[in-house]
Parts: C-alpha cells; sequence; structure tokens
C-alpha cells in the first residue's frame, strides 16, 4: 500500500520498520473521535471557503457513512493502514473521489492526533468521573445502613479508638470526591482546541480554528501552534489522577481483604465477587479486591512510562509521542475495569457488626475516653494517662476489660472514680460524644452523607 507521505522517498519502507511504526492496532480506539474530528474540520473549510461547498458536503457526508458503518461493524480497520487517520481519508478517498483527498488541506496529522487524543480522553474521563459518582453513592447507601455498627479504629494496625463502620468508609468517599475533583480539573485545562495548529507552525490558510473549537465542544484553542501539537501535560496530569484514584481503591482493598479474614471476619464479601481453591475446599479468597490491590502498580507503571517518554523531547512534534496512547488507554481501561467490578462489590457486601463490636470491646479503645473522665475531674492529663495504662496493664493480667473492673479496683488507684465511670467509658458513649465536625458522632456522620450526597447530585 502506497504511504500518503511516498513522494519523498525512492524506497518501500521495510516491513519490520513498517510494522514498528505503525500504531493502527491500538489508536483505531479514536475513530469516532477521529471523524468527528475531520467533519468539523470539513465545515470550516466550506464555511471559509477554502475548499468547494459541494465537495465539503460530499465528504461530511461520506465521513457520516464511514462512522456508521464502523459502529455497526460492516466497515473493519485494515490493519495495513498506518494509523486511524490514514485508514479514515483512504476509505473516504475510495468511496467519493478525489474530494476526498480535499479533506487533509490547512491540516496535519500532528494536530490531528492531538486533537483526537483529547477528544477521546474527554469522553473516557467523563465516563470514570461518572463510574466514580457511582461508588461514592454506593458508601454512602453502606454507611446510612451501618451508622450504629461501632468497630475499633486502628492506626498502625493496632486498635486506638471506637469509631462506627459508616465513618471509616465515608473517608474513602472523601478521597474518591478528591478524585473527581482532581478530573474535572484536568478536564478543564486540557479543553482546549489544538486543531489548526498544522504540522507545528500553523498554516497559510485563512482558517477559523474558534469555529471547529466550538463544534467540537472546547472552550477555546491553544494559542501557541508548536504547543499545539506536542503538548502532553494532559496525559500526565490525567495519569497522575488515576495513580492517585488507584491509590484509593487500593487502600481500600486492603482494608476488605484484611476485614474478611477470619482473623478479623468484620465483612463478608458475596458468593459473586470470591473465588475458591483448587486444593483447600473451605476457602472463599477476596480475588477482585485482590486484583485491584494489583492493577494499582500496572498505572503507576504507565504514569511514570509516559513521563519518562516525555522528559527529553524537544519541540515540537516527535514520533516518541506515539508512546502516549497504549499506556494512558491502558490506565483507561484498567480503571474503568477496577471501578466496574467495586461498586457491586461493596454494594453486596455484608458487615457483621458483632464482631467488630467485639473486637472494639477486648481492645481497650476506651482507654483515652478513661483519662479524659479523670482530666473532666480535675485529674492532670499526663497523669491520667498514667493512672489509666496502669488499669489497662492490670486488665491484661486478669484477663477482663476496662468495663468489667469493680469500681472498689478503681478507687484504689484514684478516689476521683464514681459510678458514672462506666457510662462514660460505654463504647456507645465513647462513640456519640465525639461530637467535633468531622468525627465518628452520628450528627457528624450525617452531615458526611448529606455532604457526598449533595456532591453526587451537582
Amino acid at each position: 500500500m502506497e504511504k500518503m507521505w511516498a513522494g519523498r522517498f525512492k524506497k518501500e519502507l521495510d516491513k519490520t520498520a513498517n510494522d514498528f511504526n505503525s500504531s493502527i492496532s491500538f489508536d483505531s480506539k479514536m475513530y469516532r473521535q477521529d471523524i468527528t474530528g475531520s467533519m468539523a474540520h470539513a465545515a470550516m473549510l466550506k464555511a471559509k471557503g477554502i475548499i468547494p461547498a459541494d465537495a465539503a458536503d460530499t465528504i461530511i457526508d461520506g465521513l457520516e457513512k464511514i462512522l456508521a458503518d464502523m459502529e455497526s461493524g460492516t466497515l473493519a480497520v485494515d490493519l495495513e493502514c498506518e494509523d486511524i487517520h490514514m485508514f479514515v481519508e483512504k476509505v473516504l478517498t475510495e468511496r467519493i473521489g478525489d474530494a476526498g483527498k480535499m479533506l487533509h488541506t490547512a491540516r496535519s496529522r500532528n494536530d490531528q492526533v492531538a486533537l483526537d487524543l483529547r477528544l477521546y480522553m474527554r469522553d473516557e474521563v467523563n465516563e470514570i468521573i461518572a463510574l466514580l459518582l457511582e461508588l461514592i453513592d454506593v458508601i454512602c447507601d453502606k454507611a446510612e445502613e451501618n451508622r450504629d455498627a461501632i468497630m475499633p479504629g486502628y492506626t498502625h494496625l493496632q486498635r486506638a479508638q471506637p469509631i462506627t463502620f459508616a465513618h471509616h468508609i465515608l473517608a474513602y468517599g472523601m478521597m474518591l470526591r478528591r478524585d473527581v475533583t482532581r478530573l474535572r480539573d484536568a478536564l478543564a485545562r486540557m479543553n482546549e482546541s489544538p486543531l489548526g495548529s498544522c504540522a507545528l507552525a500553523g498554516t497559510t490558510y485563512d482558517t477559523d480554528r474558534d469555529m471547529t473549537a466550538a463544534a467540537l465542544g472546547f472552550d477555546g484553542v491553544m494559542l501557541n501552534s508548536m504547543d499545539g501539537v506536542s503538548d502532553r501535560d494532559y496525559c500526565v496530569e490525567l495519569m497522575s489522577a488515576f495513580a492517585t484514584l488507584m491509590m484509593h481503591l487500593s487502600r481500600f482493598s486492603e482494608e476488605i481483604i484484611l476485614w474478611s479474614s477470619w482473623e478479623f471476619k468484620f465483612v463478608e464479601l458475596d458468593d459473586s465477587f470470591t473465588t475458591g481453591s483448587s486444593i483447600m475446599p473451605q476457602k472463599k479468597n477476596s480475588d477482585m479486591a485482590e486484583l485491584v490491590r494489583g492493577k494499582t502498580g500496572r498505572v503507576y507503571g504507565n504514569l511514570m512510562g509516559m513521563l519518562t517518554v516525555l522528559k527529553g523531547l524537544p519541540l515540537a512534534y516527535n514520533k516518541d509521542m506515539q508512546e502516549d496512547k497504549e499506556s494512558i488507554f491502558d490506565s483507561v481501561e484498567t480503571v474503568k475495569m477496577c471501578l466496574k467490578v467495586f461498586c457491586p462489590m461493596i454494594a453486596t457486601m455484608s458487615v457483621i457488626k458483632e464482631n467488630m463490636l467485639r473486637a472494639a470491646q477486648n481492645g481497650f479503645i476506651n482507654a483515652t475516653d478513661l483519662a479524659d473522665y479523670l482530666v473532666k475531674k480535675g485529674m492532670p492529663f499526663r497523669t491520667a494517662y498514667k493512672t489509666v495504662g496502669q488499669l489497662v496493664a492490670l486488665c491484661i493480667d486478669e484477663k477482663t476489660v476496662l468495663e468489667e473492673l469493680p469500681l472498689e479496683t478503681y478507687r484504689g488507684y484514684s478516689d476521683l472514680f464514681r459510678e458514672d465511670l462506666y457510662n462514660e467509658i460505654s463504647l456507645k458513649t465513647c462513640v456519640e460524644k465525639r461530637i467535633s465536625k468531622g468525627g465518628t458522632g452520628l450528627a457528624s456522620v450525617n452531615e458526611q452523607i448529606a455532604f457526598l450526597r449533595a456532591f453526587i447530585g451537582e
């Protein structure tokens, strides 16, 4: 097949070099965006009188039919073409004749691919945002169902203070909300059209870049043509946001894996989101959560690969930039796949409240509240801290808990102890007393749920 750039060359491209150079195996994902951008470009060429009106109309009609045929599956991508841009132009020219050769007027593949990738990423990121909002909604549902489920809060993976399960998972809702805002911010910065930058220096034709930008839903045009064809900042920014998003899913996955183990047994995953063992019949493995945790490294690697490709490139376009697509496409697909499995996995997860409560009762996580009790009675905090530490040590030696120590034992350590201490160190009281904004108390949990629900509805 003759290359569209073949005029300058006397020899055919070596087959190995041709295969190495080709990108159609992966950039064909962008066929919708490529055809949409070409239709907008043709309409602008017509409006500016750069090509005849009838030729432009024929081009647009031809492109619409190509898109319809590709969507229906009646037109397959020809992998012998170098890239999706050349495939579309080849089919168009075969179907409508020489008019198809006018489409590339006042345009280069450099600004064409820059346009296609921005359009593609805009579509994909909006889908990812929708999946994130769905997951936040699921988290809010689980929080509402478990506002009264008391569990240990951990620091250093040691039981620390009593919280509710609702409060714990809402922390992930807040993380995912930030992921949405990061992606939206990146979309706002990338929503400028590079179309019309041409190879790097613009064109001698009197084009209307604002017209094509508006037709394609951009906020404006990139004002420097060299930046227009060589900018991939938005890829780095989006991939960084994806990496952060996956880090959040990975942390959540780690806790689900721990919680569903027999050592914790705080939750049980639905059978439809677990697998068994080929040799151990008792096993129920949290493989979906483990895969999400594992795929996080893949998304991190894609980000580092992109940064490395770009770090030494001179302006303007370089073929190295072809390496942007496979990595960002892979990150997009990985993130989408993880979110699509995560939402129903959390929605169908059972919370075992009694096990959470038992773990909270056995962890002396009301010790801080007992120290606060003494402080409110007038004891200096450091003295109260030491006194309660001694009481905890006593409980460990006698295999009991603070709630079950008799009052006489308490009074042996301080005359400030009274009968009311038992209410103060009840786990339910410990949670309810956390009245500070953002704490684990019921009013705060309700406020957090309402905040996230409002964010989803914006």
